[in-house]
Parts: C-alpha cells; sequence; structure tokens
C-alpha cells in the first residue's frame, strides 16, 4: 500500500502522523461538506466549498482519534463516511423538491418559472427548498453538522468500513422516511386538487353546455396561491422539526 503522507511531510518538515491524519480528516470532511445543505448546493462556487472544508478539518481534526491505516484504502474508506453524513441531511430537502413537484403539478404550476436552479424545479420546489435552506443554517444546521463529524468517528472509526447491511438498512429507512414526509407535505395541494377535480365533473354534468375548463383553470390557480401562502408556514415548521430530529440522531433509523 502506497504511503503518500511521507513525502508530503517531508516537504513540510512536520510529523509524517500529523499530515496523514489531517489529509484523512479533509478528506471525510470534505465529502460531508459536498453534500450538505446550503454549501453542498450547485450554485455555491467550488473554491468556497473547498475554502469551508479547508475550515472545518482544521476544527475538526484536533478532537479526533488518529488515522487507522494508511493509502488510498484508508482514504475510501473516509470518503465513504463523509459521504453517508452528507447523503442523510442531503434527503431532507430532497423531500422538500418532492413535495414542491408534487403540490406544482396538482396547482398546474409545474411549468410556470421552471430551470432557476442548476436543476429544473417547479417554482413551488424552489420555494420551499430556498426556505429550507434558509431554516437549516437559522436553527444552526452548520454547527449542528461539525459536531457531527466528530461524533461520526465513534461509530465510524478511521481504517473500519461501515457495515453494508447496517448500512443498507439505514438507507432503505431513511429513504422511506424521507419519500413519506415528502408525501405527507403535499397531501393539501393533492386533496385540493381533488376536491376541484370532482367539483368540476359535478358542473360539467350538470351544464354540459358551459366551458368549466375556462373558468375552472384560473380557480385552480388562483386557490393554489392562496392555499400555498396559507399552508407554506405550517408546512415548514414540520419539516423544520422533521430536520431537528435528523440533526439529533443522523444515523437513526
Amino acid at each position: 500500500m502506497m504511503d503518500f503522507a511521507a513525502p508530503l511531510a517531508q516537504l513540510l518538515g512536520v510529523a509524517e502522523g500529523l499530515v496523514l491524519q489531517v489529509m484523512l480528516v479533509f478528506v471525510r470532511v470534505g465529502a460531508a461538506v459536498a453534500l450538505l445543505p446550503g454549501i453542498g448546493e450547485q450554485a455555491v462556487p467550488q473554491r468556497i466549498k473547498l475554502a469551508v472544508a479547508v475550515a472545518l478539518t482544521v476544527i475538526v481534526a484536533p478532537a479526533v482519534p488518529p488515522p487507522g491505516g494508511t493509502g488510498f484504502g484508508a482514504l475510501a474508506v473516509e470518503a465513504v463516511a463523509g459521504l453517508i453524513l452528507g447523503v442523510g441531511l442531503r434527503l431532507m430537502i430532497l423531500a422538500l423538491q418532492t413535495a414542491g413537484t408534487i403540490a406544482a403539478q396538482s396547482i398546474t404550476l409545474a411549468q410556470m418559472f421552471a430551470g432557476t436552479g442548476p436543476e429544473p424545479q417547479p417554482i413551488v420546489a424552489n420555494l420551499f427548498t430556498l426556505a429550507g435552506i434558509a431554516l437549516f443554517l437559522g436553527m444552526g444546521g452548520l454547527p449542528r453538522a461539525v459536531e457531527l463529524l466528530v461524533l461520526s468517528y465513534d461509530l465510524m472509526p478511521p481504517g473500519h468500513p461501515p457495515d453494508p447491511g447496517a448500512l443498507a438498512g439505514w438507507g432503505v429507512a431513511r429513504g422511506a422516511q424521507v419519500l413519506a414526509l415528502g408525501f405527507s407535505l403535499a397531501a393539501p395541494f393533492v386533496l385540493a386538487s381533488l376536491l376541484y377535480n370532482l367539483t368540476l365533473g359535478v358542473m360539467n354534468r350538470a351544464m354540459p353546455q358551459l366551458m368549466v375548463t375556462m373558468i375552472g383553470a384560473p380557480a385552480l390557480t388562483l386557490g393554489g396561491l392562496a392555499l400555498l401562502a396559507l399552508a407554506t408556514p405550517a408546512l415548514l415548521a414540520v419539516w423544520r422539526g422533521a430536520m431537528a430530529q435528523a440533526l439529533a440522531t443522523p444515523f437513526a433509523g
């Protein structure tokens, strides 16, 4: 196994163990930063992400145990550990995107102002995502993420790959929770759309000569915007509680 830390340690004139530890910590932190809400967004420049990863490495490195291995195998283990933590929190943003997409389809706003981000999304999904990121940052999500990076060394020590069975079970459970949360947040819009279509069908049967679509489509959009304004604070409060739970127990199913 190639020892990559020795040449760098000789160049810097410091202990080889210190260089190895900092490099491994940087790999775990960098992998997590690439996916963390707020910092890991595609709109954030890569140099900003690199600066944040370096700053967090300086904070985390003194608080973690010495490395448990050398070479590219140790790098892979650290990268996987960081990605697990980042994915766990990124999935909470995915719940908002899922809810926003379903809601936009229900109130016929799916094609308006799409493409405001790196990935084309309906306007409601963009609204929910930006609000969720703001809530995450406002509730101290980044400081808590730094704490989780330090605590992750207890569950995933350096040089010890995570158990594939436990990792698969965690991924399935977390994915199910996120999908259930996304569908639950979109439920008011789906219910409103269902009632609208039932009412439109009754009106069409009662008055076949009336062009109910010309009347109903603007009413659905206006009603959807009103529902969005009324329901969004409550929906974001529910999501904030779920995010707080995810920050408290990030590795729970």
